[in-house]
């Protein structure tokens, strides 16, 4: 029987599945070490594919490999499948040693009394390559950092015994993200994976085929192409013992408990269809919280092509793209930076809505928000809403170029505070969100602002950073803050990346440069680049992607030089 356009088979994925069961056991009796060496190996090979891995994501984004655009495929193609599966090689290497992946990372105190683990800047390379940018891992209140130590490894503490086979749902935007999770369930769960690639990327299967193909020439991993068909014969197997999906809360509300009335009153209910365990990274609606105190004419174009960029990455498709910017009703350049915002929005580089349904939910957004404004390009930017107010935009992921722009009363410590019940309360998911502010004025806030920070119910907040820095963080977890449940399962149940393979996590923060070079140096902290590589309007991107790339496969420092200077080129 035929499944699907691609000619998958029941017989076919049933093979494959076949194949994955001896390759089971074949992993349980791996040595660390050697599993090590594989990881390795798919680190070498994304390496070797990256440049037929950003020609196939061009092809399946309707963007040349020559346009700076072409930036967003390096950095969130092949970069992090390179930094990813060498943190995890180490951290199996340091377990076959008898060692803790995180007995050398620095540690300091959170808000609230937590562990902090210091997970970048890891060595003199990322202080380099990412200048001005750190990340800490907030582990949850309680856990010590000996506990920290001693649970780092997951199930790789118990190499042998392993957790069954697990299905992976792949991504359909960005092109890392099926082979990230895909890594994670083989390593943290001790599963082996048979990944189904999302119709979207169908043109990735080639480079994901080779990248992975360490791993599945031994029966450890599995890549299939397909649709709906093929996902539920997958889901629905006997032999699967796990779902893994990236995607919104829909499909996994219908994988977990089916579709249409009788799927609802099971939801309501709680009680699933799905018969095995499931972990998920889903989207929401991600904000950025806009704290403007002390802030320049050059800072308020600056962050407000920062805004942009969040929103408009890879067009938009992205489960943490800002969706919704919070302001301070009373700001005196209010206006000035609106009109930047509008400005940068229409001036970033014009791409193809590649991603199926984007134009109908952008009309649907500007009939459902009186002062939608449709800008260039497709883009639509709601301004003028109010906190208290019921908003579309508020409760539904548009996954498309959608910005709306929340106007919150007050200043100071009043605001900070009324836009943390703003976030939390009403708007959906945690998985990541922003907050742009002065250092300066930071440091003035004091406690207050870490208070800000630890109310903030989100899995990845960065300051004065996009939370996209954070997916490229390998040692940093990935998914929705704690707490989601089948029935309220926000933005997702559990974690990838994680490389570092850290239990009891809470959240990361992410800390940027609040300027650029050169007049970073003002504030105190260090950029080396006029523009960050990951801004839409970076022109150079693709040349600064590329050499990332082969640097991070290679890191030697006769490389820096020529990356440098794209860099600055920015």
């Amino acid at each position: 029987m035929t499944l699907t356009t691609d000619f998958t088979t029941v017989a076919e994925l049933d093979s494959a599945l076949l194949r994955l069961s001896a390759g089971e056991r074949r992993w349980a009796d791996l040595p660390l070490t050697r599993r090590a060496d594989l990881l390795q190996q798919v680190a070498h090979q994304a390496a070797e594919q990256a440049s037929d891995w950003v020609e196939a994501a061009c092809r399946a984004k309707r963007i040349s490999p020559s346009s700076p655009l072409a930036g967003e495929e390096w950095l969130s193609g092949p970069y992090p499948v390179i930094t990813n599966a060498a943190t995890l090689a180490r951290s199996l290497r340091d377990l076959s040693c008898g060692d803790s992946p995180i007995a050398h990372v620095p540690t300091s105190v959170a808000p609230g009394g937590r562990v902090a683990l210091d997970v970048f800047p890891h060595q003199i390379w990322d202080r380099l390559l990412l200048s001005g940018v750190s990340a800490k891992v907030w582990l949850k209140p309680g856990v010590s950092v000996t506990q920290a130590r001693s649970a780092a490894g997951l199930a790789q503490l118990d190499p042998a015994t392993t957790h069954g086979m697990s299905v992976v749902l792949g991504a359909g935007n960005i092109t890392s993200i099926a082979v990230l999770d895909t890594l994670y369930e083989l390593i943290a769960h001790n599963r082996v994976v048979i990944l189904k690639l999302n119709p979207v990327l169908g043109e990735m299967f080639d480079a994901i085929n080779a990248v992975l193909r360490p791993l599945s020439e031994r029966g450890f991993v599995e890549v299939v192409r397909g649709g709906v068909e093929v996902g539920s014969y997958l889901v629905d197997h006997p032999n699967v013992a796990h779902v893994h999906i990236t995607g919104s809360s829909a499909s996994h509300d219908a994988i977990v408990f089916g579709t249409g009335p009788e799927g609802e009153a099971r939801r309501r209910a709680g009680v699933p269809k799905l018969g095995k365990t499931i972990t998920s990274e889903l989207g929401g609606v991600s904000p950025t919280v806009v704290v403007p105190t002390g802030w320049s004419a050059k800072d308020i174009r600056f962050q407000a092509e920062h805004l942009a960029t969040q929103r408009l990455h890879n067009g938009g498709y992205n489960c943490i793209a800002a969706q919704v910017a919070v302001i301070p009703s009373e700001w005196s350049k209010k206006g000035e930076f609106l009109r930047e915002l509008r400005d940068q929005i229409d001036k970033a580089p014009a791409r193809p809505a590649y991603y199926p349904g984007s134009d109908q939910r952008v009309a649907a957004a500007a009939d459902r928000h009186a002062t939608a404004n449709a800008r260039e390009n497709g883009r639509l930017l709601i301004e003028g809403l109010s906190p208290d107010q019921v908003a579309e935009a508020f409760t539904v992921e548009y996954f498309s170029p959608v910005l709306a722009v929340v106007e919150i009363p007050g200043d100071g410590i009043a605001y900070l505070r009324a836009a943390s019940r703003f976030v939390n309360e009403r708007l959906e998911g945690t998985l990541g969100a922003n907050v742009l502010v002065h250092p300066r004025y930071r440091r003035k806030l004091g406690r207050e602002f870490e208070w800000f920070v630890e109310s903030l119910r989100y899995g990845t907040i960065a300051i004065n950073a996009w939370t996209g820095v954070g997916y490229l963080t390998a040692a940093a977890p990935w998914g929705g803050f704690p707490g989601a449940t089948l029935v309220d399962v926000e933005s997702g149940i559990g974690l990838v990346h994680n490389a570092s393979l850290v239990d009891d996590t809470e959240r990361t923060v992410v800390t940027g440069p609040f300027r650029p070079l050169s007049r970073s140096l003002i504030t105190g902290q260090l950029s080396i680049t006029p523009k960050p590589a990951w801004f839409v309007r970076n022109t150079h991107a693709h040349h600064v992607g590329r050499k990332m790339v082969a640097f991070a496969a290679d890191p030697k420092a006769t490389r820096l030089p020529s990356l440098f200077a794209s860099a600055l080129r920015g």
